[in-house]
């Protein structure tokens, strides 16, 4: 059941980025398999981000250094993502829609341990 729940978090992150992408100027995935690439190199950014830094750097740490650190991460992700583009003031705007979006729509289950509680 853990491949399934991590395909379907997958699908919501590239379902989210695409509405971000409609509502952010400066920022623009094209095509949902594109999405699903952007996903994915964001996951793998923000994962890289947080072993460099620790979990108060991450996007998840909230406030203004999780909020930067994922505007530079959705900023570097179009360097690896064909169909992607994120201006500076885009990738801010995106991370903040993302951050607002996510409060409601979680595409991640914080706070759960390996055996689920």
């Amino acid at each position: 059941m853990h491949i399934i729940g991590t395909i379907i978090r997958f699908v919501v992150s590239a379902l989210v980025l695409m509405l971000v992408g409609y509502l952010v100027p400066g920022f623009g995935v094209m095509g949902f398999w594109s999405a699903i690439l952007a996903a994915i190199v964001i996951a793998v950014l923000g994962w890289a981000v947080e072993q460099l830094f620790g979990r108060r750097i991450s996007p998840y740490g909230r406030g203004i250094v999780g909020f930067i650190s994922g505007a530079v991460v959705i900023y570097i992700a179009q360097l690896f993502v064909p169909g992607m583009h994120a201006s500076i003031l885009g990738a801010l705007l995106a991370s903040l829609v993302i951050g607002i979006i996510d409060l409601f729509v979680p595409t991640n289950f914080r706070g759960r341990n390996a055996d689920g509680t």
